[in-house]
């Protein structure tokens, strides 16, 4: 068999991350674009998780009760002085009347990164939960919030601390925060530098604001005059014939013209599909595109299209940030490139190299895959690291099985013949994921066999280095997780049990463990107490060794 090497792969939300063995399956992992990261911990057990099941009446369901309510119960939530040290992010009543107040830690007026906390009222005004993840170590130590660096000089070291040109798609930011690592919690600008080119970024880069060193790092990609907007048709990379909303364009000397561009959703900004290499809107003289160069437009904008309409109708959510952000997309990215991306305001899409895969915009569940990864950048904001960024892709591939709800793999419509005829029918499985081997250089980490985990028993205990902690090998047994509760209640209540625990439950830092608390208390929101349906959002975490 041919050994068959994937053009470079992203280490972070992109589709999949995982070598393949070429003898097993069909890749070898490119060398990581990162500053050496192996010695450097964050440090993640400063945030201490929060779970407390409470049916307290109040008076009233916001944001003034919440913080009473935890200042009058410090020694339960365990929170010394929330009036000083929390402060308010948002305040939001949901469709069963239930109200969430969220809230992030802040030091001297600083955020601290990771750290949130959510008191959750039922329509009657009684809190009935405290979620989240605190750090006591900075509440109780003294910490000097001065800073020597500017947000000007912290942004040039984070863009040479990640060779981005010279001259980005997007202008960066900084922002002074708390950041924990290695025990110590350092007062740093979280730059975020996002770039497209050879090797695309959505970086977010610590830089200690007192000595301008680059403490830690990761890539968070997860890679005319009147318009309007009409019906025309186009052909899709496996030949379906698409009925797509597009918009009609007078040019001043070209005549009319047709653009991939849908404003034809109220309170949405638009459905819009580039050609990455020109960085131009797809574009025809009439309104049928069937060429083949445009077919891996056509699916993404057709399958755009689709996975906005399913967060809308099933769950009322107007679009990935549910304010009607403009949905873009872009293809042809990159050279042979098998795979795709959401850098954290696009979705980006490769072709493939014809022999381990077709263009990926071909994939529906891709497609659903990438948005929902920006659906989570917008909610829960998972951190893309260890159990928090397996659980970030674990909702990305669930949602993705939902939405292409032909089986539950995924990908499968993305392999090439040569990956088909060594085995490899799709890239993942959430009812069998132990039927693809992870790559070589996973394998010690593991049980010792090599496959993808469905249980805690094969969990990979991987250092940060490779695959970020095992976001694209750990996730899988989520996906389990997720597929055997939907036996026994269906894809429709799993959606909705699972889309309420990551809208209204899970926090940046949340684990496996605070995962299950979310799922099963929004499956007793949705359902009822003893519920079949709680029942089963339980017996799924239990089936995979995720317990109380």
């Amino acid at each position: 068999m041919k050994k068959i090497l994937i053009a470079p792969i992203i280490l972070s939300t992109t589709l999949f991350s995982a070598a393949l063995p070429s003898s097993d399956a069909l890749a070898v992992q490119p060398q990581e674009h990162t500053i050496n990261t192996t010695s450097k911990v964050w440090n993640e057990k400063a945030n201490v998780p929060l779970f407390v099941k409470e049916k307290q009446s109040r008076l009233a369901a916001n944001s003034n009760d919440a913080i009473n309510y935890l200042d009058q119960h410090k020694s339960k939530v365990g929170i010394k002085n929330p009036k000083f040290s929390l402060e308010v992010r948002e305040s939001k009543k949901d469709e069963l009347g239930m109200t969430h107040v969220r809230f992030h830690q802040t030091k001297n007026g600083l955020p601290v990164e990771g750290s949130e906390i959510i008191v959750h009222y039922n329509k009657n005004n009684e809190i009935i939960a405290v979620n989240g993840s605190y750090n006591k170590q900075v509440e109780t130590n003294e910490l000097n919030t001065a800073t020597l660096v500017t947000s000007k000089e912290a942004i040039e070291s984070a863009k040479n601390s990640v060779h981005a040109p010279e001259k980005t798609e997007y202008t960066p930011t900084s922002e002074l925060v708390v950041y924990p690592l290695e025990g110590k919690n350092h007062i740093a600008y979280k730059v975020n530098v996002n770039f497209l080119g050879e090797e695309p970024g959505n970086w977010f880069v610590f830089v200690d604001a007192k000595s301008g060193e680059v403490i830690d790092q990761y890539n968070g990609i997860m890679h005319a005059d009147e318009i309007k907007t009409q019906t025309g048709t186009g052909t899709g990379v496996l030949g379906e014939h698409r009925l797509l909303h597009i918009s009609q364009v007078k040019e001043p000397h070209s005549g009319t013209g047709f653009q991939m561009a849908d404003y034809s959703h109220e309170n949405l900004e638009g459905i819009l599909t580039y050609d990455y290499p020109s960085r131009e809107l797809f574009s025809n003289k009439d309104a049928s595109f069937k060429a083949s160069y445009d077919r891996p437009a056509v699916d993404a904008h057709y399958n755009s299209e689709k996975v906005y309409d399913y967060y809308f109708n099933e769950h009322g959510r107007n679009s990935l940030d549910d304010k009607g952000m403009a949905i873009v997309s872009y293809v042809h990215y990159g050279t042979n490139y098998n795979n795709a991306f959401w850098n954290g305001r696009q979705m980006t899409y490769g072709d493939g190299d014809g022999e381990f895969m077709i263009p990926l915009s071909a994939g529906l569940d891709v497609a659903a895959h990438e948005m929902t990864h920006g659906v989570i950048s917008n909610s829960a904001n998972l951190l893309y690291r260890y159990q928090s960024g397996a659980l970030n892709e674990a909702y990305a591939d669930i949602f993705g099985a939902l939405i292409d709800d032909e089986n539950w793999e995924l990908g499968e419509d993305i392999m090439a013949p040569a990956a088909k005829a060594d085995g490899r029918e799709s890239l993942r499985s959430l009812s069998d994921p132990s039927k693809y081997p992870v790559g070589a250089k996973y394998v010690e980490y593991g049980n010792g066999e090599g496959k993808y985990p469905s249980h805690m028993d094969e969990f990979y205990d991987l250092p940060r280095s490779l695959d970020n902690g095992g976001v694209h090998i750990n996730s899988s047994i989520i996906n389990h997780a997720a597929y055997l509760t939907a036996q026994d209640i269906g894809r429709e209540k799993l959606g909705k049990i699972y889309y309420r625990a990551l809208t209204v439950y899970l926090t940046p830092t949340s684990d496996f463990s605070a995962a299950r608390q979310a799922i099963i208390q929004s499956a007793v929101d949705l359902y009822g107490e003893g519920s079949a349906e709680s029942e089963a959002a339980a017996a799924g975490f239990d089936s995979v060794g995720i317990m109380e």
